[in-house]
C-alpha cells in the first residue's frame, strides 16, 4: 500500500516590503519538495492581505497560482475559510517580514491547531523586533553593537533631543533601521546629521519603531544557519561580500554581484565562537525549527557582534540559509524534510499538554 502523502500548505506573498522575495523563496521550496512524499497546496496572500488558494481539493502539480502572483495579475482576492487550513497536515509559511515572520500567522495556526514550520509566536515576534532581541542578548551578556531606539511619534515631537541623544551615545558612521523589517528594506548608512535625519524619515515609512546602531569598522559579514528545536544544530559559517557599501536590498536581490564565501575563511577559534553564539542566540530568542544568525566581525580586532536573527530566512536559490546547510552536508530537499519533521514533532509534543483545568467545584 502506498504511503499517504503529507498535505503541506505553502503560504507566500503577504503584506510586507519583502513580498517579492517571498514569491521567489516559495518557488524554490515548491520545486524542491518531493512530490512523492508531499501533496503541495500553494496559498497566496496579496499585498492587500487577501488570501487565495486554487484547486484546494486536488493535488497541485503546477505553479499557476504562484506564477499569477509573480506576474502581478492577481486583481482581487477571495476569503479563505479557516477550515481549509485545518485540512492540511502541516504549513510552511514562506512569508518574510511583517504579518508573516512576526508571530501573526503563527498565532493563527496555533489557534487552528495546525503544525507549522519555524519559530512559534514568541520566537517569531522577538526575531522580528531588532530592539527586543538585542535587549535579550544584552541581558544574557552576548556581544552586540551599541544602539539606541525610539518611536517615530517621539521623533516628530522631540527632533533635537533625539538627535542629540544619538550623537552623544553613538559615533558615525551609523545604521538607521526600521526595528521590524527584513531584507534591508528602509535601512541607511549615515555619516553626518543631515544624512541621519533623512535616514530616520525613510525608516519611519516602514515602522513606528526605529533603531540606530553604531557601525562596526573593518567589518566582515558572517552568517550561520541553525536547525532544530530543543537541541539545535549549526552550519558552517559563511561570509557575504557585498557589491555595495553594505548588504542592502539591491545587493541581496537586484544587482546580482554580491557573492558568498562558504565556508568563511576564519580561524578555528573564531569559527567555533561564532557557531556557539549562533546556538545561544537561537535558544535565548526562543526559536524553533530554523533561523539564520548574522554576525559582524571586525577583521582587525577580531571582535564579534551578533547583528540579528532571521526566523524565516530567504529560501531562494541564492539564499544563505540553504546554501550554508548544503556545504555543511545537508541538501536542499533534505533540509525541507527536516524542517517539516521538526514542525510535526513540536506540534505532537504540544498536543500532550493539558489545556483544560477542572476546578474542585463549580464556582462560576
Amino acid at each position: 500500500m502506498a504511503k499517504k502523502k503529507i498535505k503541506i500548505g505553502i503560504i507566500f506573498g503577504g503584506r510586507s516590503g519583502e513580498h517579492e522575495v517571498s514569491l521567489v523563496s516559495a518557488e524554490s521550496v515548491i520545486k524542491s519538495l518531493d512530490q512523492k512524499k508531499y501533496e503541495i497546496v500553494p496559498i497566496g496572500i496579496t499585498k492587500r492581505g487577501e488570501w487565495i488558494a486554487e484547486n484546494f481539493q486536488l493535488p497541485i502539480s503546477n505553479y499557476q497560482l504562484l506564477d499569477k502572483f509573480k506576474k502581478g495579475i492577481i486583481r482581487r482576492g477571495s476569503k479563505l475559510p479557516p477550515e481549509i487550513l485545518t485540512r492540511l497536515d502541516v504549513v510552511f509559511p514562506v512569508l518574510h517580514g511583517s504579518f508573516g515572520e512576526d508571530g501573526t500567522i503563527q498565532g493563527l495556526l496555533e489557534m487552528l491547531d495546525v503544525p507549522y514550520v519555524g519559530a512559534g509566536v514568541l520566537g517569531s515576534a522577538i526575531g522580528m523586533d531588532k530592539v527586543v532581541q538585542k535587549q535579550l542578548w544584552q541581558q544574557a551578556n552576548l556581544p552586540i553593537v551599541k544602539y539606541e531606539w525610539f518611536l517615530a511619534k517621539e521623533f516628530s515631537r522631540r527632533v533635537l533631543y533625539i538627535l542629540r541623544r544619538l550623537t552623544q551615545n553613538l559615533k558615525y558612521p551609523m545604521f538607521v533601521k526600521p526595528a521590524n523589517s527584513g531584507s534591508s528594506v528602509g535601512i541607511s548608512k549615515v555619516r553626518d546629521k543631515i544624512e541621519l535625519v533623512r535616514a530616520i524619515k525613510l525608516a519611519t515609512q516602514y515602522d513606528r519603531k526605529i533603531i540606530v546602531e553604531q557601525a562596526v569598522l573593518n567589518v566582515r559579514e558572517i552568517e550561520c544557519s541553525v536547525l532544530g528545536n530543543d537541541e539545535p544544530k549549526v552550519s558552517l559559517p559563511g561570509e557575504i561580500i557585498s557589491c555595495n557599501e553594505f548588504y542592502d536590498y539591491d545587493a541581496k536581490y537586484v544587482d546580482g554581484k554580491s557573492r558568498a564565501v562558504i565556508p568563511a575563511d576564519l580561524s578555528i577559534k573564531i569559527r567555533k565562537k561564532i557557531r556557539d553564539l549562533a546556538v545561544k542566540a537561537f535558544i535565548i530568542t526562543n526559536c524553533a525549527g530554523m533561523a539564520r544568525v548574522d554576525f559582524l566581525l571586525n577583521q582587525k580586532t577580531g571582535e564579534i557582534c551578533i547583528n540579528e536573527i532571521n526566523t524565516i530566512p530567504g529560501f531562494t536559490s541564492i539564499s544563505m540559509y540553504p546554501k550554508l546547510w548544503q556545504v555543511s552536508g545537508l541538501e536542499y530537499s533534505q533540509l525541507l524534510d527536516s524542517l517539516i519533521k521538526l514542525a510535526i514533532e513540536r506540534h505532537q509534543e504540544k498536543k500532550k499538554l493539558q489545556f483544560h483545568y477542572q476546578p474542585k467545584k463549580k464556582w462560576y
